[in-house]
């Protein structure tokens, strides 16, 4: 078994193939063969039995009847037939049987029992095995036994004709049927070579191309789609991850380029330099990179999880209450301009309690970069989802949710950038300015931990509370998967 796992994978796929397929067709082709020949070899003894216990129960009959004729008539020169007592002594025979000596001794025959035994054919006067049965007939006074030889050659003959009709027949089918395999494999390989062609051409000038799709609806041109679908997911994440270096790359160089001009101008003022100033500032530069490279390491770690195939890693996922982590938010920031609405009761979720913080903290800070007066934070549920229509015979699914809504009075989102700003280092024209402590991941990240935790988020105009406000305001809507009080359990 080691000397074809040594050569079989030096030969390429096509002859690989082609030798399993001419070895399975031999041994099958052998096993039929061996089957063949056997079950012919049974069907032709079985006719020869049949012949032979037919002209021995028609000689038994005339014995029963005490009219046996000598010689006692038979058809064919391979055929012996003889009738013996029970000393062994031939009382009839057919005209080129022995008068003198039985076919069988008395002690190979047995009194009453019909028989099937092979003798050589020299002991009858006929070439090669014969074939002798046996049948009782007689008296109880004087039993006798038939005895009727039958040659075997014409049945050797045939098997051996048959023998080598296979033995030339089958290694020439075996050689014409590897021919034409031998095409038809390459026949069906060529559409596996053009993607091959396809693959190392893309490779060759590293970048986007697509792989030749073959016209037969087959698996190679499954394949190929499957593979230029591929190509293009890989294409698409390649211009984001380039985008994303680009904007990660200029947002980092702002901070670093405040920082050192403000060195290189205290180093020119020299003891005229506002140092405390000048500390504030490096400061703020140093905070705001340190929240970017933050930001950036959390995309990169949930991107990391998401492309997992098992799906996201352990997290400390158990259950939340809405209010409270609403009004632990909320504690953060001064009051006004940041106001909890507290839900009539307790309201739980599931998720990680660390990561919906991160989600109210950026919206609570985007909201604060905008507002113009207040911050409201509220919760809202459990609802329901309408009813979907469903088959015969199936129940209406229904999921229960919480909303969570961070509602400002700033001057709102257009509808049109509401979909975009989700996009990472987007900033609309008025929150452009980086002063403000934007990085342009925040909405990013809700988005992800919001999806990480089986939830939604949407941006909708909040509507006016007076005519003091100058712009429709935002409201930031969180869908959340409801859960049962676990304290009720």
């Amino acid at each position: 078994m080691t000397g074809p796992r040594r050569w079989l994978p030096s030969l390429g796929l096509r002859a690989r193939l082609l030798v399993l397929g001419v070895a399975g067709l031999s041994v099958g082709f052998a096993l039929g063969g061996v089957l063949l020949l056997g079950a012919l070899g049974w069907t032709l003894q079985r006719t020869i039995d049949a012949e032979a216990f037919q002209t021995a129960d028609a000689v038994a009959r005339l014995a029963a009847e005490d009219s046996l004729p000598d010689p006692l008539p038979v058809a064919g020169g391979q055929l012996r037939v003889q009738v013996v007592d029970a000393q062994g002594r031939v009382r009839a025979a057919s005209i080129d049987a022995d008068r003198l000596v039985p076919m069988l001794s008395t002690d190979q025959v047995r009194a009453g029992q019909r028989q099937r035994l092979m003798e050589d054919g020299r002991r009858v006067g006929l070439n090669g095995p014969v074939r002798v049965v046996t049948v009782p007939t007689g008296t109880p006074d004087d039993p006798l036994t038939v005895l009727v030889a039958k040659s075997m050659t014409d049945v050797r003959q045939s098997l051996h004709v048959v023998r080598t009709l296979l033995l030339v027949g089958f290694p020439l089918l075996v050689a014409g049927l590897a021919v034409v395999a031998w095409r038809v494999v390459g026949a069906t390989l060529r559409p596996v070579e053009a993607l091959r062609s396809g693959a190392a051409e893309i490779t060759g000038r590293a970048g986007a191309g697509r792989l030749p799709v073959p016209a037969a609806r087959d698996e190679i041109q499954r394949l190929a789609v499957t593979l230029n679908d591929m190509l293009d997911r890989l294409e698409a994440s390649r211009a984001r991850q380039r985008a994303f270096v680009a904007d990660a790359a200029h947002e980092l160089r702002s901070p670093l380029t405040n920082m050192r001009t403000e060195l290189e101008v205290a180093r020119r003022l020299g003891g005229a330099t506002d140092w405390p100033a000048v500390a504030e500032n490096l400061l703020t530069d140093t905070d705001r990179l340190a929240r970017l490279v933050d930001d950036l390491l959390l995309l990169a770690r949930l991107d990391e999880q998401s492309a997992r195939p098992d799906g996201h890693p352990s997290r400390a996922v158990g259950p939340v209450e809405l209010g409270e982590l609403l009004r632990a938010v909320a504690g953060r920031y001064p009051a006004p301009p940041v106001r909890v609405a507290p839900p009539p009761g307790p309201l739980w979720t599931e998720g990680d309690p660390g990561e919906l913080r991160r989600v109210l903290a950026n919206l609570v800070e985007n909201a604060l970069r905008h507002a113009h007066g207040e911050v409201l934070l509220a919760v809202s549920g459990p609802h329901l989802d309408p009813p979907v229509p469903a088959q015969r015979g199936a129940a209406p699914a229904a999921g229960a949710y919480h909303l969570v809504t961070v509602t400002d009075d700033g001057p709102g989102i257009p509808a049109a950038d509401r979909e975009r700003v989700f996009a990472r280092f987007t900033r609309l024209d008025d929150a452009r300015a980086r002063d403000d402590g934007g990085t342009g991941l925040g909405l990013a990240i809700v988005r992800e931990l919001v999806r990480r935790a089986g939830g939604s988020v949407e941006l909708a105009d909040a509507a006016p509370r007076d005519a003091a406000v100058t712009g429709p305001g935002l409201r930031v809507t969180v869908r959340l998967p409801a859960l049962d009080d676990p304290e009720n359990d």
